[in-house]
């Protein structure tokens, strides 16, 4: 056993919670769409086929914004396929992920789902394949109240009021080679530029996203921001970030500190907007929305698409079926997320349902929930009012990958209006449980009204559809208060929730 300290005071605060970084992500991508929030022959769908299962594991996630329709598969969309009678739309090759879509969802149907599941759209335009003009006619359809064609198409299609979608990206991972229609990082900083500008000329109050690099470890990351935001600053809002470097490879020690890779992206994409402020001598600041992160196992043979002349409909793609290590790593980047709140404005996790989900279904049958739900959901639910800076005092351990890291990593909010702190943390040591200690000696005096850890002596444990709640975080009888000191003892490879109220 080893001992760790944080130190907590109201008076430090990085920023507040933001809403937005609890965000999801729904890709025309393998089952997510068909047979993942959509299935119309479903016990439980609702008037336009979607299941109603989903959207209430949805709710209780705690789900923000969704981005849509992607994610590689945007950079080759044509949206007008989309809309319109559904016997009517034409299917079509989707080449990001070798397979075939119908278009039986498309803007209307997402829209609807939206607003069914309680969620902000966030809509990705096809700077692949197409630009400027495509990106003007859905801002029209979605946006504009009516007398235009665009406008009254939509409201043809039933949708009389406008959506009003406040947030759209501007196109997808531009900077990686895969992608269709991939650019260099001055074709798309022109290319993005020009489309903002534009789209703002029909509606000013919208907020735009650039795309910034796909992974720190992309040749280019860092000049593709730098050249990109150069030429955009002044006509978006947010560089995006990308992130999927996270899997365990037979080094638990190295993937348990995944978060160091995330908060070296987030300081390295603030630095670099920065630099641009300040060369061009603009007040302005760029934030990050971090809208695609998740632990993904690119290796396993569900992430390789089809091939040759099969092009199916929903095949199974990406199904991650995650562990106790895995939602242990989650729980560590939303902690990366949170601590950032004053640079990362929005955050997606790709992706909701079935394609690396925290939630899986069977076609016709039942939806459960994987490792990884829970300590988005907690975290979701519970984390408010404002992000505190924190001092911690952690002993350390070597890792092949990041060098000495500290065994604990935690962030911790404050609710000034209910006088709640609530402190999440990971105890990263493979081997060695962690006496924690919280001086909390400024909030007055506090009890705990919820402690609990997610762990398990197996980390390696996975849910099913059978059973999803044997490795449910468990309440942790260790914590407790005592003169103005909270003490926990937190598992190896464990990620723990402790709520504190006035006493």
């Amino acid at each position: 056993m080893t001992n760790a300290r944080i130190t907590l005071d109201p008076a430090f605060a990085v920023g507040p919670v933001r809403r937005r970084t609890f965000g999801s992500f729904v890709e025309h991508l393998g089952r997510a769409v068909y047979t993942g929030i959509h299935e119309p022959d479903h016990p439980t769908a609702d008037e336009n086929g979607f299941r109603q299962d989903v959207i209430d594991l949805t709710r209780e996630l705690g789900v923000s914004t969704v981005r849509y329709p992607g994610g590689n598969f945007v950079s080759g969309y044509r949206w007008e396929d989309g809309i319109g009678p559904v016997d009517q739309r034409p299917t079509r090759l989707d080449l990001a992920w070798h397979s075939s879509d119908p278009n039986h969802v498309g803007v209307d149907e997402f829209l609807k789902w939206s607003k069914a599941s309680g969620t902000e759209p966030m809509m990705a335009v096809n700077l692949g394949t197409r630009g400027v003009q495509e990106a003007l006619d859905i801002l029209e359809y979605c946006n504009v109240p009516g007398g235009t064609h665009y406008s009254d198409l939509r409201r043809k299609n039933g949708a009389e009021e406008p959506y009003r979608i406040k947030m759209w990206c501007l196109g997808n991972e531009m900077d990686g080679p895969w992608q269709i229609g991939h650019k260099t990082a001055e074709e798309y900083a022109r290319l993005a530029t020009e489309t903002a500008r534009a789209m703002r000329m029909i509606d000013p109050a919208i907020e735009l996203v650039a795309c910034g690099s796909s992974g720190s470890g992309m040749p280019t990351f860092g000049e593709w921001e730098r050249i990109v935001l150069t030429e955009a600053y002044e006509d978006v809002d947010y560089i995006s970030a990308h992130a999927y470097y996270y899997e365990e490879d037979g080094d638990l020690a190295s993937f348990l500190a995944s978060a160091v890779d995330m908060d070296h992206f987030i300081d390295s994409v603030a630095a670099t907007a920065d630099a641009v402020r300040a060369a061009r001598k603009l007040t302005k600041t760029i934030h990050i929305s971090f809208d695609e992160w998740n632990v993904w196992y690119q290796k396993r043979a569900e992430s390789r698409p089809p091939t040759g002349d099969d092009w199916p409909v929903a095949p199974v793609l990406l199904e991650d079926h995650y562990n106790v290590a895995d939602a242990v790593v989650v729980g560590n980047l939303l902690i990366s997320l949170l601590r950032h709140t004053d640079r990362v404005h929005a955050a997606s996790q790709a992706q909701l349902v079935n394609v690396i989900a925290p939630m899986m279904t069977e076609p016709g049958g039942r939806a459960w929930k994987q490792t990884i739900f829970h300590p988005f959901a907690l975290t979701s639910q519970h984390a408010a009012g404002q992000v505190l800076q924190l001092a911690i005092d952690s002993p350390g351990h070597e890792t092949a990958k990041f060098g000495e890291v500290a065994a604990l990593d935690a962030v911790a909010t404050h609710d000034a209006e209910t006088g709640e702190v609530v402190v999440f943390a990971v105890n990263r040591s493979t081997t060695d449980e962690l006496t924690l200690a919280v001086d909390t000696s400024a909030f007055g005096d506090l009890r705990v009204v919820e402690a609990v850890t997610l762990s398990n002596p197996d980390h390696t444990w996975q849910a099913s559809a059978d059973d999803d709640s044997s490795v449910a975080p468990r309440p942790n009888e260790s914590a407790a208060v005592t003169g103005g000191q909270l003490t926990a003892a937190l598992a190896p490879v464990s990620w723990s929730m402790l709520r504190l109220a006035k006493a």
